[in-house]
């Protein structure tokens, strides 16, 4: 009994401080929810195919399926937290 004491007040001080972090990020995924395919991102898009922005940037948000698979991952867990919720 011990042991599950140990392992359940770990596991519940992990999911806390990983719980502020994902809602800390729920700012930025709403912004990067906004962005993902508005004007300004096919804007970017379009300044990246013509070779207008700089080599060495990073091009995380232009890849089509990078903000829509973290998107979709963040529905998921949300979806997840609600089935959790509701047992």
């Amino acid at each position: 009994m011990e042991q599950r004491l140990d392992r359940a007040s770990a596991a519940v001080m992990e999911l806390s401080a990983a719980l502020d972090k994902y809602v800390e990020a729920q700012e930025a995924l709403t912004v990067l929810n906004e962005y993902y395919g508005s004007d300004e991102w096919k804007q970017d898009y379009a300044d990246d195919e013509a070779g207008r922005l700089p080599q060495n940037l990073k091009r995380g948000v232009l890849s089509e399926d990078g903000v829509w698979n973290l998107l979709s991952d963040n529905r998921g867990l949300m979806e997840r937290m609600q089935d959790i919720l509701n047992h």
